[in-house]
């Protein structure tokens, strides 16, 4: 006996190896980890609920979601147990082979040259079979209108053997697990009107079908490659987004030698050595060297960024004039390219409740339809007695009731949205999002970091000693906060460097730190200091204090976001309730909203700002939340919806519902806009869908349809919802072009106006 299996067995061994699969997953928040696993055969609204059943029964699995337009299904399970659930061997056992998902951009499409094929020989098969009908319609003698029955039988077995192998592949698979799909019906119509003309041709019968039963192929073929090409083209934004990722680089070892790894090798703290020309790997920071960068794919500007010693990287920007060293920060599945390709995926895959009606509907399709068939047949031979007519409506019922349409009326519009999203730079971590996004009627800002640019510029420095800016920036260097950063980048490194016991970001309230028995805050006025009372904590924005007592205050500018006047004004005049809520103090929150003539709450803390969300909620009204911050987060998810700039710290970012790249804040109104219309196009193509089957089903079952008809209907149903959505691609949101002066000129001072 070998020792060794075959190439077939040992990829099969690795795929279903539970390391591999460990290997593959990543973590993610809630003790979970994810997994994701191609599955090729998923192609309608029943592959998918028996998909996501299989996978969700296992022990340890929290969710399973099927991605239809990528056949992936998501898989989050608790990461505490050793071993990952057996999922490929459980997809295996319904009848689904499964491999690990990997982005593949310049990949042949296969399955799009299995249907071109296919219907290639179908349609050319149909076109000879229908000449001969022609002569057998004309008048033919018996002997002669055998003889073309013959032939026609000859060429209609290895077209449906060849090209309906699309359909019947499919159909045999569920049935031999015990389930049924969308394919069975149609795999039942063709074979059964093919062997009803076999039939006819045996007993020298005057009327045979196989032109119907090769042209019933051929137009569902049309509606079939129509429909992959239709979802190929609007997930084109993910395809791009793909390519923009480097498949490897060269790293610097130890020993000063130079190898090329692939990016999946690479791991933070690598040394990489980039050319100019060359794509960005991995998230990154440089470490030597002066360039130029094309960060166009983050920030939506043509222009080039500088980048120097220090200056952070992003994966998928393009160095544009010199060479790099870099140093690794994240490996590439942690990477923000990454992180905007699962946002964008996550966007297809999401259930709204729209899309989890038609699932269900679509699920329930296969014992109805073929209740249906079978009680038309029983009708029919009950009353005319003439079995080669009942089946002939059997058929056409079978094909005519198909729900292809009603499977695409959600998914469809949700892709199109993501891609127009995308356009304008703004990700959707959620594709239900968009339906509550549509719903709002209600807006809340955060101040800084949203409304405002949220780089403010300390004013003040010249009033203090060196010793007291280094302090207060070796402090605030260890926060993300932007008036931290503000300080931080003028404070010069201390020599030698100061060490603290122990230091902790108090969200909300500043940092606090511990050195030597005292107790150090840099932060709000009323935190930081014992007593307020007598202190000026209007005129400071930021307080430095030792065991309560005052060191010094900082006083910041900022500017308001590019498009945060037009932004607000269009979102006013289309009857939104706009409102700033901030931790900031009183005035400078006054100043800012009265400038932009909205509602402002000031000095409100993490929980008091998802606090007044809720009582918004308890009043009725549906939030949009858009904030930046670590102290947003809660409002974040207390929203009924919520959006966040890519600049917002991590959490802020991964709680919030949809992310924008661009430095400006017309997407927002975007964002709505479009939202608004999907929802619109999805009740049209819902009402494409059920208004089809409630026309076309009575017909059929009257006798008034032709197999051949039926099959043109029900691929001209679906043709006609995806080319609806498509519609999406269209529109013109209609969204206020930003005043560039004026929104630069408005500086916004963080201490009141005299």
């Amino acid at each position: 006996m070998s020792c060794c299996g075959t190439g077939a067995e040992l990829e099969m061994l690795a795929a279903t190896d539970p390391r591999e699969i460990l290997l593959a997953s990543r973590p993610i928040a809630g003790n979970l980890r994810q997994t994701d696993l191609s599955v090729p055969d998923v192609h309608c609204g029943a592959c998918i609920h028996t998909v996501e059943k299989a996978i969700g029964t296992l022990p340890g699995v929290s969710s399973a979601r099927v991605n239809l337009s990528t056949r992936r299904v998501t898989i989050k399970w608790r990461a505490d147990i050793d071993m990952p659930p057996p999922f490929i061997e459980t997809l295996r056992n319904v009848g689904y082979e499964a491999h690990l998902f990997e982005v593949d951009s310049d990949a042949k499409d296969a399955t799009l040259s299995e249907l071109i094929r296919a219907l290639a020989v179908s349609g050319f098969a149909a076109g000879n079979i229908m000449l001969l009908s022609v002569s057998v319609w004309s008048g033919a003698e018996p002997a002669t209108r055998d003889l073309f029955h013959g032939i026609s039988a000859l060429i209609a077995l290895p077209t449906l053997l060849y090209s309906g192998r699309v359909f019947f592949r499919s159909a045999w698979q569920a049935l031999s697990h015990g389930r049924t799909n969308m394919d069975v019906p149609i795999s039942l119509g063709v074979l059964l009107a093919f062997g009803m003309s076999l039939y006819e041709t045996a007993i020298h019968g005057p009327h045979a079908y196989f032109d119907a039963s090769v042209t019933l192929l051929f137009f569902l073929l049309i509606g079939r490659t129509l429909d992959h090409m239709m979802r190929e083209r609007a997930r084109v934004a993910v395809k791009g987004l793909a390519r923009l990722a480097a498949r490897g680089a060269l790293v610097q070892q130890a020993d000063g030698s130079q190898t090329y790894l692939p990016v999946a090798e690479i791991k933070p703290g690598m040394t990489i050595l980039l050319a100019a020309g060359e794509r960005v790997p991995v998230d990154s920071t440089v470490a030597h060297g002066l360039s130029e960068i094309d960060v166009s794919l983050i920030t939506g500007e043509s222009v080039p960024q500088p980048a120097q010693a220090g200056a952070v990287l992003r994966a998928g920007t393009l160095n544009l004039t010199g060479p790099l060293t870099i140093t690794a920060t994240a490996v590439a599945g942690d990477s923000f390219l990454a992180e905007m390709l699962r946002m964008m995926e996550a966007a297809e895959q999401g259930r709204s409740v729209y899309r989890r009606i038609a699932d269900r509907a679509a699920g329930l399709y296969a014992p109805v339809v073929h209740l249906t068939a079978a009680v038309t047949l029983i009708g029919w031979m009950f009353v005319e007695g003439d079995w080669h007519h009942a089946i002939t409506i059997a058929v056409a019922v079978l094909i005519i009731t198909c729900p292809c349409a009603l499977g695409l009326a959600v998914p469809m519009v949700q892709v199109v949205a993501a891609r127009k999203l995308f356009e304008h730079g703004v990700m959707i971590k959620d594709g239900g999002a968009l339906e509550r996004l549509a719903e709002v009627d209600t807006i809340v800002f955060d101040k800084t970091g949203t409304l405002t640019q949220g780089n403010p510029r300390l004013v003040n420095a010249d009033k203090f000693d060196q010793a007291t800016l280094t302090l207060a920036g070796t402090i605030a260097a260890h926060s993300r906060h932007p008036f931290s950063r503000a300080l931080a980048s003028v404070a010069l490194a201390a020599q030698p460097p100061i060490v603290f016991d122990a230091i902790a970001e108090i969200p909300g309230c500043g940092m606090e730190a511990r050195v030597g028995g005292s107790v150090l805050r840099l932060g709000r006025p009323e935190w930081a200091l014992d007593c307020v009372a007598g202190a000026d904590i209007e005129t400071s924005s930021v307080v430095l204090s030792r065991d309560g007592n005052r060191l010094a205050d900082f006083r910041f500018e900022d500017s308001l976001r590019r498009g945060a006047v037009e932004s607000v004004a269009e979102l006013k005049r289309d009857g939104f309730a706009i409102e700033v809520v901030s931790g900031d103090r009183e005035a400078p929150v006054r100043a800012l909203a009265g400038s932009l003539g909205v509602a402002a709450f000031a000095g409100v803390l993490p929980g008091g700002k998802a606090e007044h969300i809720a009582d918004l909620a308890k009043a009725g009204k549906k939030v949009l939340m858009v904030g930046d911050g670590l102290n947003d987060t809660p409002a974040l998810m207390a929203a009924h919806a919520s959006m966040a700039p890519a600049s917002a710290a991590d959490v802020g970012r991964n709680a919030a519902d949809l992310v924008f790249l661009r430095d400006n804040l017309e997407a927002v109104p975007l964002a709505i806009a479009v939202a608004r219309e999907a929802q619109k196009l999805v009740r049209q193509n819902l009402a494409l869908a059920v208004g089809y089957n409630f026309i076309a089903v009575p017909i059929a079952i009257l006798g008034y349809v032709t197999p051949l008809v039926a099959a043109i209907a029900m691929s001209g149903s679906s043709i006609v919802v995806v080319a609806n959505a498509l519609r999406l691609r269209g529109r013109r949101a209609s969204v206020a072009k930003p005043d560039t002066n004026k929104t630069n000129s408005i500086a916004m001072r963080m201490e009141p106006a005299e």
